[in-house]
C-alpha cells in the first residue's frame, strides 16, 4: 500500500499466485478486488504510512486483517525489490505462518494515541522555541537568572533585558509563539485527561513516584491492551528497554538496550525515574546498581522495574506492592 495506489496479490493456500493487480487507493475498487477472494479472506498489509483507513475498511467487510511489522521483514538485503515482489512475499509468509505481525490497535486507542503523540510533538516544538530564546540571550551576553526563564519570574527577567532592536524583535516573536503553544498543549492535556477520567489503569499507575497525569496517559495510550503481553518482561522488551542478545554455538553476547518499540514509552519510563528513582520499591536497587555500574545503567534498570509496576497497574487496576508499602 502506498499513498496513492496499492498492489494486491492473491494467493491460494498452496502458494499458487492467482492474480496481481495495481490499482488506485479507491475504497470501492479495493473492496471489489478483495471481495474476489471470497467471504472472510485473510489479508496482510504492511504497517506503512496511513494504514488506518484501509484496515478499518477491510475489517468492516469481514476480512481477517494481519498487520506486518516492517522492521522484522528483512527486505533490505534483497537484490531486486519492487511492489509485486513485496506483496507476494507478504502473502507467502502469511500462508506459511511466518509473518511478523504488529498489533492492530482498536480505533479508540488510535484516537487516544493521536492526542498523546500530538501533544508530545507540540512540546518538542515548544522546547525548540525556548532554546532559540536562550541562543539569542547568549549572543547578547545575557545569562539566565533562573532555571526556568519562561515562568512568571523568568518572563519579568526577559522583559528587563536590554536586547538590541533586531534581537528584541526575534525574542518577542518567540515568546508570542511559546504562548500559543502553551495554550494548545493545555487544551490537549484537558482533552486527554477527560478521555481517561474513568480508566482504572490510568489512575493506578499514578501511584508510582514520578508518574503524573501526562506520563500515565502516555503509558495507557501507547501500551493499549496490556493483556497482549504475557509477562512484564515482554512489555519491557517491546519498549526497547532490554539488552540485545546474540547467540551462536557457544558464543553469547549481550549488548546495549535495543531501543526498539515505542519511543514515547521508553522516554516516559526513563524520565519518570530521573528525579525520584521510582520511590521506595525501586530506589534501593537503583542505588546499588549505580554504585557498581554507574548512573546511566542504573537509570535504565530502574525504568524497567517501573515499567513492571506499570504493567500490573494497567492489568489489575492497582499496584498491590505499593498499597502494601503505603499501609
Amino acid at each position: 500500500m502506498h499513498r496513492r495506489r496499492s498492489v494486491v496479490v492473491r494467493m491460494t493456500a498452496e502458494g499458487e499466485k492467482v492474480s496481481c493487480v495495481h490499482l488506485a487507493n479507491d475504497p470501492v475498487a479495493l473492496s471489489l478486488e478483495v471481495a474476489k477472494a471470497g467471504p472472510d479472506p485473510d489479508v496482510v498489509i504492511e504497517a506503512c504510512y496511513g494504514w488506518y483507513w484501509l484496515v478499518d475498511l477491510l475489517e468492516a467487510q469481514g476480512a481477517r486483517v494481519h498487520l506486518a511489522h516492517p522492521s522484522a521483514l528483512g527486505w533490505e538485503g534483497r537484490r531486486v525489490k519492487n511492489d509485486e515482489i513485496d506483496a507476494t512475499d507478504l502473502a507467502d509468509r502469511l500462508r506459511m505462518g511466518r509473518l511478523p505481525e504488529a498489533w492492530i490497535a482498536p480505533p479508540a486507542v488510535r484516537e487516544l494515541r493521536e492526542l498523546v503523540r500530538y501533544r508530545a510533538k507540540l512540546v518538542a516544538l515548544r522546547s525548540g522555541l525556548k532554546a532559540q530564546v536562550h541562543a539569542v540571550m547568549a549572543k547578547q551576553g545575557f545569562l539566565p537568572t533562573l532555571d526556568d526563564m519562561f515562568g512568571p519570574g523568568g518572563q519579568r527577567a526577559l522583559d528587563e533585558m536590554p536586547f538590541d532592536r533586531v534581537y528584541a524583535v526575534r525574542v518577542e516573536s518567540l515568546r508570542d509563539l511559546i504562548e500559543v503553544y502553551d495554550n494548545e498543549v493545555g487544551k490537549l492535556e484537558r482533552e486527554i485527561h477527560a478521555w481517561l477520567r474513568d480508566d482504572k489503569g490510568y489512575w493506578a499507575v499514578q501511584a508510582i513516584n514520578g508518574v503524573g497525569k501526562t506520563m500515565a496517559a502516555i503509558f495507557v495510550a501507547e501500551i493499549g491492551d496490556v493483556s497482549r503481553f504475557a509477562t512484564p518482561d515482554k512489555l519491557c522488551c517491546w519498549a526497547g528497554l532490554t539488552p540485545r542478545h546474540r547467540e551462536s554455538d557457544t558464543k553469547v553476547s549481550r549488548g546495549r538496550i535495543t531501543k526498539m518499540g515505542s519511543t514515547l514509552v521508553r522516554w516516559a519510563a526513563v524520565e519518570a525515574v530521573a528525579r525520584y528513582r521510582g520511590g521506595e520499591p525501586i530506589r534501593p536497587s537503583y542505588e546499588r546498581i549505580a554504585a557498581k555500574r554507574g548512573r546511566k545503567i542504573a537509570r535504565v534498570a530502574a525504568a524497567r522495574k517501573l515499567l513492571t509496576l506499570v504493567y500490573y497497574g494497567l492489568r489489575d487496576g492497582e499496584i498491590r506492592c505499593l498499597a502494601e508499602h503505603a499501609g
